[in-house]
C-alpha cells in the first residue's frame, strides 16, 4: 500500500505522514490541538529551525486560519527538547 506523504509548513520537506507533527483546528468549535482530531491539519518538521521559523512567522496560524495559543508551541519546543535529550 503506497504511503501517506504530507507536507511541512515550514521547510516545505515532504516526507511520510509519521515523520511530522500534526497540529489541528478541531471542527466546529476551531480549537487547536496537537495529534488528533477531525478538521483543518498542518504539519511540522520535529526539528528546532521549522519550529523556530513556524512561530516567528505565525505560520500555524495563517495555515489554521485560527489564531494558536502559546501553549501548543510550548508543547512542541518540550516535545523538541525531549527528543533530543534522549537522542
Amino acid at each position: 500500500m503506497k504511503t501517506n506523504h504530507r507536507r511541512c509548513i515550514s521547510c516545505r520537506s515532504v516526507a511520510p505522514k509519521s515523520e511530522f507533527w500534526r497540529v489541528v483546528r478541531v471542527y466546529p468549535d476551531r480549537t487547536v490541538q496537537l495529534d488528533q482530531g477531525m478538521g483543518r491539519s498542518a504539519y511540522l518538521c520535529p526539528r528546532d529551525d521549522c519550529l523556530k521559523a513556524a512561530q516567528k512567522k505565525n505560520r500555524l496560524a495563517k495555515v489554521l486560519r485560527t489564531k494558536v495559543p502559546d501553549s501548543i508551541y510550548q508543547t512542541l519546543w518540550d516535545r523538541l527538547s525531549a527528543a533530543t535529550d534522549s537522542a
